[in-house]
């Protein structure tokens, strides 16, 4: 599968919903935006980083954040949807009555530090 197209990235992201026992976000505008983000992520920086967080380029930095990034399944479980809302729970829409919801940010300050610190070197 080519991760470089949106095509292959949605082939790629089926396999981690099937995985997961996960569902995607019903918005397609939404969906598509961050699909689209995961596709150019992967062009520019050879892999999916999270396209709603700051990625530094540097691969072993943004290892946590590689899609589905490390606190995707803590989120999934505890706030029915993952950071960027593109991965739910399979009862998210019955159980929370919304079309999104403000997950918080679990990743360490000390990571987003270090990506800062990358881009100011």
């Amino acid at each position: 599968m080519d991760m470089e197209t949106t095509e292959g990235m949605k082939e790629y992201i089926g396999m981690v919903l099937q995985k997961n026992n996960w569902i995607l976000i019903k918005d397609q505008s939404m969906f598509n935006d961050l699909i689209n983000g995961l596709v150019d992520n992967k062009k520019s920086m050879g892999y999916q980083s999270c396209p709603c967080r700051l990625a530094s380029g540097n691969r072993d930095l943004d290892r946590d954040l590689i899609c589905p990034c490390d606190y995707a399944s803590d989120d999934v479980k505890e706030f029915g949807a993952c950071y960027c809302n593109l991965y739910l729970r399979p009862d998210f829409y019955d159980t929370f009555k919304t079309e999104y919801i403000n997950v918080p940010e679990r990743r360490p300050i000390e990571k987003d530090n270090a990506v800062s610190e990358h881009f100011n070197k």
